[in-house]
């Protein structure tokens, strides 16, 4: 499918930032964003790039009456050569074509979706900034936009993907959170939508994530909706343990998103010889090992902050300090191998890195 390209008028142009260490994460968006169109009839069409603005929907559009809304999170890095790369992007839209199919939406065409995203980065790379630890955040997303009530799937869909330039995700960069573990609230059971990028998962997550922020707390740390026993997910990000001299994580059950970033890690891990359990882990686990000494590292993993260090995990009003507070060996290298494969600093021996533009 051809994708038209119609550029902003220069003087509609917003001025790119100055400064990349006010950048912060998602408030700002480039000049354009690329849209494709489905319908049960005519399946994909009128795929294009045009100026970024506002979307013109029906109030009684499904999306806002039936949560027919999934999204993927993505990168796009500028290396040292001013090459352009992106970190496992088929792997983005295989996950986002399970969502829409656990949400009864259309699969993306994964061509389409990839020649649509390369064509826009491209059309935007004096956005993508050059400090290290910087990148062009990329947000497809898919809407069911049919005017319609009465509980059914759209038979009309927007997909579209919107791109800006972002520094950390945290505002205190790499270094230890601190992390509420909530038994009151559960982001997802067993049969659900948990393993979706699923615009209902987040919303029901802000209320824990607030009362955890007002308390002083980075994230929550959920665990499973049926025993409210094993953990499960930090916030929107993978969870890892380092017990002794393995790496353990919970296992895909259904109810957890099954990161890119996650399967990064552990495949790393497991390179370096080190050995990965994908299990489920009890709090009383963790608590139990963080309090003996035999969990020395916790951190979370995901496409926004790439590896977090975990300092402090909250449960049944006492504190429990992982590693002094201190970034752990293992978690610092996992997080600047990951990083260096990323920005093409150095050898790619996974095929993750997809070069679109540079010598």
């Amino acid at each position: 499918m051809k994708i038209k390209i119609t550029k902003a008028r220069p003087h509609k142009r917003k001025p790119k930032p100055t400064d990349e260490s006010t950048l912060g994460f998602g408030r700002l968006f480039c000049d354009h964003f690329f849209i494709a169109r489905h319908n049960d009839k005519k399946g994909w069409y009128e795929s294009a790039i045009v100026p970024y603005g506002p979307l013109k929907l029906d109030p009684a559009a499904v999306c806002f009456h039936y949560g027919q809304a999934i999204f993927e999170g993505m990168k796009a890095y500028r290396g040292k050569d001013n090459s352009i790369y992106l970190f496992r992007p088929t792997e983005n839209i295989k996950r986002m074509n399970v969502s829409a199919e656990r949400l009864c939406m259309p699969a993306m065409d994964p061509d389409l979706f990839m020649e649509g995203m390369k064509k826009l980065v491209l059309l935007e790379k004096e956005w993508i900034p050059r400090g290290h630890g910087t990148s062009m955040y990329i947000r497809p997303t898919m809407i069911g936009i049919e005017n319609a009530l009465g509980v059914h799937p759209s038979a009309d869909y927007l997909f579209y993907i919107i791109v800006g330039p972002v520094g950390t995700y945290y505002a205190t960069g790499f270094s230890p959170t601190r992390i509420f573990v909530t038994e009151e609230f559960v982001r997802a059971a067993p049969g659900g939508v948990g393993y979706c990028k699923a615009a209902g998962n987040y919303a029901a997550s802000l209320l824990a994530s607030k009362k955890a922020m007002d308390m002083g707390f980075t994230q929550v740390l959920w665990l499973d909706g049926r025993e409210r026993k094993y953990v499960e997910e930090v916030g929107t990000s993978n969870i890892f343990f380092l017990i002794g001299k393995n790496l353990a994580t919970p296992n895909l059950s259904g109810t957890i998103l099954p990161g890119v970033t996650r399967d990064s890690v552990i495949q790393l891990a497991r390179s370096w010889g080190t050995t990965v359990e994908e299990r489920p882990i009890s709090i009383d686990e963790v608590t139990a090992g963080i309090k003996d000494g035999t969990i020395t590292e916790v951190f979370a993993s995901g496409t926004a902050a790439i590896v977090s260090p975990v300092g402090e995990i909250f449960y049944k009003g006492t504190n429990f300090v992982v590693n002094e507070r201190k970034i752990g060996p293992v978690t610092e290298r996992l997080y600047n191998e990951i990083l260096q494969i990323q920005y093409g600093e150095k050898k790619d021996p996974f095929g993750w890195r997809v070069k679109i533009a540079g010598p």
